[in-house]
């Protein structure tokens, strides 16, 4: 339970952490070691691939129906004193085989208008819209200036754009809504299988669907497209990146459980919160199993395999204060999922982080591919946006 005063509460004492074993990144399911990026791609990458979607997040069907992109509105915009055109984007999921449920995916892009550059580098941020033009409710922390700019200022004042992906017209975040949706459309409202895909997943899908429109527009770089996201959307941005290499830079926000955060350890959220009826759709029907029939311990991969899937493709991991944010998304354990993911960057001649320690709040691990920072605010990416850009410029070099 996520209250202390509950005879079930959740471990917050780093004492308590009982001791674990992660499964080995470098060994494959035959035994053979793993020393070359090689023998990664051809070997162990499919194998946790196959037990993760089996799993956890749920597989992608096949059957899924076209999506036509249409722009809905389009507005000039200053943000920063930066001249933008914001595009309201439909994705209309085609419902011919099952009229019943209809899919329309909003989106709100947002494009610097700059004379110099036609391709234009772009942040997805997963999350929602609120009408009527895309302004998004950001999370407040008393440990931000509201006199900060935030995050679109931020993106622009670079020349970079934003793209703010509706999650929820992809899919609804709750179990009822799994008849609906893009999972209920593909199964024609009947129930999921046991290794269909989860919320998380279809979400992860729905950041796919917007790069392949990216592709088919001049004025969006296809080669820096970035995602991010905070708490469940901090999660689903990791799948996001875990299953589709065109994503080139994460920016994983306070996912906790389920996303960058050891799940083997028994600190914050564990895996039967995961499986309980308020987050059981997040992942497929096979991962119920391991708060019941099975433990954690049985299961074939960790956090530090889904971020492996990312490599060697920078991921910057961020969390908010224990004080304010609080200890149920276990800051220390994402900051161990990156650590423990740093063996697959390093088979590319990447680096992950400086130290093997726990850094004091505020201290930036930018130094490598993988990238951790807890941040003094909240539950928010908010006050490390500065950090990641300076570190992303690195790679989105202007």
């Amino acid at each position: 339970s996520g209250n202390p005063n509950d005879s079930n509460a959740a471990n917050t004492d780093e004492s308590a952490v009982r001791e674990y074993i992660l499964p080995d990144l470098l060994i494959a399911k035959n035994g053979e070691k793993i020393s070359t990026s090689k023998q990664w791609e051809r070997l162990r990458r499919p194998e946790l691939i196959e037990s993760i979607e089996t799993e956890m997040y749920g597989r992608i069907p096949d059957n899924i129906p076209e999506i036509s992109w249409i722009v809905e509105s389009t507005r000039d915009t200053v943000i920063g004193g930066v001249l933008i055109q914001e595009e309201r984007l439909k994705g209309i999921v085609d419902n011919a085989v099952y009229p019943e449920v209809e899919v329309e995916i909003q989106v709100l892009l947002g494009l610097p208008k700059l004379e110099k550059r036609s391709a234009i580098p772009v942040v997805i941020e997963l999350g929602f819209l609120n009408s009527p033009f895309g302004k998004i409710n950001e999370p407040s922390s008393y440990f931000i200036s509201p006199y900060v700019p935030r995050f679109k200022q931020q993106l622009t004042m670079q020349g970079w754009g934003y793209a703010i992906l509706d999650v929820n017209s992809i899919q609804a975040d709750h179990g009822a809504g799994l008849k609906s949706g893009i999972i209920g459309l593909v199964n024609k409202g009947e129930s999921r299988s046991p290794d269909d895909w989860g919320v998380l997943r279809a979400w992860g899908w729905g950041a796919s669907k917007l790069v392949d429109y990216f592709s088919e527009r001049a004025d969006v770089d296809q080669e820096r497209v970035a995602v991010e996201g905070t708490s469940r959307y901090g999660k689903a941005a990791l799948v996001a990146m875990a299953f589709d290499p065109r994503i080139s830079l994460g920016f994983i926000g306070s996912s906790g459980a389920g996303g960058a955060s050891i799940l083997r350890r028994n600190f914050g959220e564990s895996v039967e919160n995961l499986a309980s009826t308020a987050e059981y759709h997040w992942f497929s029907g096979n991962f119920i199993k391991y708060a019941s029939l099975k433990t954690v311990d049985d299961l074939p991969f960790d956090a530090h395999s889904v971020i492996a899937l990312c490599a060697p493709r920078p991921v910057f991991i961020s969390a908010g204060s224990s004080a304010i944010e609080g200890n149920w998304v276990d800051a220390k354990g994402m900051f161990l999922g990156g650590l423990n993911a740093s063996p697959v960057y390093k088979l590319y001649g990447f680096k992950g982080y400086a130290t093997n320690d726990f850094p004091f709040m505020g201290t930036a691990l930018t130094e490598g591919e993988l990238a951790f920072r807890q941040h003094g605010g909240g539950h928010s990416t908010g006050p490390n946006w500065s950090t990641w850009i300076a570190w992303a410029r690195r790679y989105w070099d202007n």
